[in-house]
């Protein structure tokens, strides 16, 4: 679960991190009275979405040549005018894809001077099974590309959850960050604080770019990209009620509902699968041959017929599906309880494009034959090779 950088500062704040005075806004009219709540005279108008890259963005309806997602005002009559440019309208970035996001919510923050700009987030580590801080001091910029081109400027410090942050895990991220004088003993307060909300919430990720020293050095959180374990959030209804569904995918959405595994990709080939390995496998088939799925579908070990329908028809919803396959190994899930399910679902909101089964393992002759006298017009496979091209062969026809 994603929330917003407003909420993810209004969290950090309650633990302690240093960080600048803001109020979100929804609509242009509550512009001026926002930036009349903060200091002056350099405020910041953020876009908020679910999406990085905001600040290089560029907004649909204003054209190539528009200002980005993350402005810059020194009046408050700017502030004003740059909410009314953004509130509403789609903001297009690297990681939003060409459809984009429209922008519903800003956050007026006041500005900061900044002397150097830090990277630092905390995720597990699964190679070590740890929470780990990866920090560089390349921060403000794309650390993926930090990764790739000078990958020695980034650390990884694993911590362990029965120490928690040793006095020598502070002295090796304020060496690797090179923080000196005030800012050394700001962050020797600070990473302690963010390990504590990482792990006391739940949190999947922690993301603070840039990390800022400021002028007078000491440090700020500029930025801050939080989202949570799923699973966990039985744990925190307070956390649950920063959810924003309208930055989801209603289909996600839906799938989340049924605690069915489903991301929403941008091919034409909707797969139902039964487990993540074999979701991998089918998408990576499909891809051999030519086409792109359109979702990543895992029905779980033990879905029963009914969620297997509602997996069906929430993947025949996606507009963007030309044919579904369905590829189905059962061990605890049996092949005759998949069968049922997609017929039911068939049965319910039809069958508009080529539909192709593969089943094997528990009861795979009983649900074959639940297919075969259904009196669709279901394409069955014998493995999933044959699956794949089935399935291409059948939306390039």
């Amino acid at each position: 679960m994603n929330i917003h950088e407003y909420q993810a500062k209004a969290l950090l704040k309650k633990y302690g991190a240093p960080v600048a005075e803001g109020v979100p806004i929804f609509s242009a009219d509550e512009a001026e009275a926002a930036a009349k709540q903060l200091p002056g005279p350099l405020y910041v108008v953020k876009s908020q979405i679910h999406a990085g890259g905001r600040g290089k963005g560029k907004f649909t309806e204003l054209g190539p040549d528009s200002k980005g997602g993350v402005r810059l005002a020194k009046s408050i009559e700017e502030v004003v005018s740059h909410a009314k440019e953004m509130l509403g309208n789609t903001l297009v970035t690297k990681q939003t894809g060409d459809a984009g996001k429209q922008v519903n919510r800003l956050y007026i923050e006041d500005g900061a001077d900044i002397d150097r700009e830090l990277y630092l987030s905390i995720l597990i580590d699964r190679t070590v099974g740890r929470p780990a801080f990866v920090v560089s001091t390349e921060g403000g910029m794309d650390i993926e590309a930090v990764a790739h081109d000078t990958p020695e400027k980034i650390i990884t410090v694993a911590v362990d959850p029965e120490t928690g942050l040793t006095q020598s895990d502070l002295d090796t991220l304020t060496s690797t960050l090179k923080l000196e004088g005030e800012a050394k003993a700001d962050g020797e307060k600070l990473f302690p604080i963010l390990y504590k909300a990482f792990v006391e919430t739940d949190m999947a990720l922690l993301e603070v770019n840039p990390l800022i020293v400021m002028t007078d050095g000491h440090l700020r959180v500029l930025d801050a990209k939080v989202s949570f374990d799923g699973n966990a959030m039985f744990r925190h209804d307070d956390i649950k009620e920063l959810r924003d569904e309208t930055e989801e995918d209603a289909k996600e959405i839906e799938a989340s509902k049924w605690d069915l595994a489903y991301v929403a990709l941008d091919g034409n080939i909707g797969c139902m699968v039964n487990g993540a390995g074999l979701a991998m496998a089918t998408m990576d088939i499909i891809k051999l041959y030519g086409k792109e799925p359109a979702n990543f579908c895992d029905v779980g070990g033990g879905a029963g017929k009914e969620k297997v329908a509602a997996a069906f028809k929430i993947i025949t919803a996606d507009p963007k599906v030309e044919g579904i396959l369905v590829n189905i190994f059962g061990g605890i899930m049996k092949c005759d309880v998949i069968a049922e399910g997609v017929v039911a679902a068939v049965q319910e909101v039809g069958l508009k494009v080529p539909l192709v089964v593969r089943l094997e393992g528990t009861n795979v002759d009983l649900g074959k034959k639940i297919l075969n006298e259904s009196g669709l017009a279901i394409t069955a496979a014998d493995d999933l090779d044959d699956a794949a091209k089935k399935i291409v062969a059948a939306i390039q026809a």
